[in-house]
């Protein structure tokens, strides 16, 4: 018997919006033959799939629990994670093919179930044999971490209910399907039910629940939006998959500070995490043209990184206009500001950034650094040896202060740097043995490196 109409509705595949006709062009996130069709199921068969209090109550009323964090015994992991796992938290992991997502919570469970804690590896991607060459790759195969190889989402929480793990992973969350929905695994009605239930399994049982999740070419994880707003702290994987060092960003937590990052070094024995990560951003030995250092704050820590910059006659007759870590309208910004207050002329020039070990940074504090490594490189003069660079600009050229500037300059302290420049109007308190040089506007620290 055919469906009838309001028995059907339409979803958009890109943003997960519903909607009662169909449409060429998603008025939500604007994308073009995104939606499919999807019978709409009963209420009555959604029951239970909520985490609500039974009753109204006032929140002053509402009983707190403090509970303890698990530890992953992985320090890098911990601070990603704000301080540790969170019982019955639901976390993402995306990133590319191959850039350690697997590995990671592999690492991880083997190492908390040595320390006694009940954990549960669900692989709905790779057999149970190719998941113990990887573990004996790991030095992870002799742990009492239990492995599952299934994709049936009932069967899986029939077995987590016998089983009780204190942390499960779902290897990955676009392999698992739902028998009570139509459609293929990782469509958009299968990773908004899975997601559902497991969040549900997650709260109840206090289960800590991982998932991990694919990353479309332009860098999303793969499927509806609304799998980023169901679970509870959502990270990302960057970094070359050919290159040695990874980072793990926080975008989401609930239990903690976003923007967190833990860097690992990626080895013949799995992923090392990295106990002091400036180090891993800077060149030893003196600066040359074009390179300046800078410091960001990411989370709670300060890094430093050294920022590089290219400057050559083009042969084009659109200069080019390449960056790498940062933000190219940054760059076309900065190269106005220079050339507008400090004559630096570069229209006829290609300019390539980069910043060095893949880092990427959205942190207006990299402004100054940024505008003198480029002036490094025109004028072919490097800048004084240990010194670093912090500061914002602003379209008239001022230099602005920036937050956290005492933790950014104790920190290149700390690394053995002699001399910082920083904005005129940055407060700066307890900070000594460090020369500290100040200016207020983009031309004045640009003469002061021609000097």
């Amino acid at each position: 018997m055919p469906s009838k109409k309001n028995d059907i509705q339409y979803v958009c595949k890109e943003c997960g919006e519903k909607f009662s006709k169909w449409a060429g062009k998603c008025p939500e996130c604007g994308a073009w033959s995104s939606f499919f069709e999807q019978e709409v199921k009963d209420s009555k068969s959604n029951r239970g799939i909520s985490t609500a209090s039974p009753t109204p109550l006032p929140i002053s009323q509402v009983p707190t629990q403090q509970a303890k964090r698990l530890s992953t015994s992985n320090p890098e992991f911990d601070r990603t994670l704000g301080g540790g796992m969170a019982p019955g938290s639901l976390v993402l992991i995306g990133g590319d093919p191959g850039i350690g997502k697997s590995t990671l919570v592999l690492q991880t469970l083997s190492t908390i179930a040595a320390a006694g804690c009940k954990t549960l590896y669900i692989s709905g991607e790779e057999s149970a044999a190719q998941v113990k060459l990887r573990a004996e790759r790991l030095g992870a195969a002799g742990s009492d971490m239990l492995l599952l190889c299934e994709t049936s989402l009932s069967k899986i929480l029939e077995y987590a209910e016998q089983i009780k793990p204190q942390v499960m992973v779902i290897d990955s969350i676009q392999t698992i399907y739902s028998e009570e929905l139509p459609g293929t695994p990782g469509s958009v009605s299968q990773l908004r039910e899975c997601a559902l239930k497991l969040m549900v399994y997650a709260k109840n049982s206090g289960t800590v629940t991982m998932l991990i999740g694919h990353v479309t070419k332009d860098g999303q994880i793969a499927g509806p939006r609304i799998l980023e707003h169901i679970v509870d702290t959502v990270a990302y994987f960057e970094g070359d998959k050919k290159g040695q060092y990874r980072i793990l960003r926080t975008v989401k937590n609930r239990f903690g500070a976003t923007d967190e990052i833990g860097v690992f070094e990626m080895t013949s024995f799995g992923l090392i995490p990295v106990q002091n990560p400036s180090m891993v951003f800077l060149q030893e030995g003196e600066l040359l043209p074009g390179s300046a250092v800078s410091c960001t704050i990411e989370g709670s820590r300060a890094l430093l990184f050294e920022i590089q910059a290219l400057v050559g006659k083009s042969s084009y007759a659109m200069p080019q206009r390449v960056s790498a870590g940062v933000e190219q309208k940054k760059l076309t910004i900065i190269l106005a500001l220079l050339e507008r207050f400090a004559k630096i002329q570069t229209g006829n020039s290609d300019v390539f950034v980069s910043v060095a070990g893949g880092l990427k940074l959205d942190d207006p504090g990299i402004d100054l650094s940024l505008a003198l490594a480029i002036v490094s490189n025109a004028m072919n003069i490097s800048l004084p040896p240990r010194s670093i660079v912090i500061g914002e600009l602003g379209l008239s050229g001022e230099i602005r202060s920036v937050s956290s500037l005492d933790l950014r300059i104790k920190e290149a302290q700390r690394l053995g740097f002699e001399r910082t420049v920083v904005p005129d109007s940055g407060k700066i308190s307890g900070v000594k043995g460090i020369e500290i040089i100040k200016f207020s506007r983009l031309e004045q620290a640009v003469e002061w490196l021609l000097r």
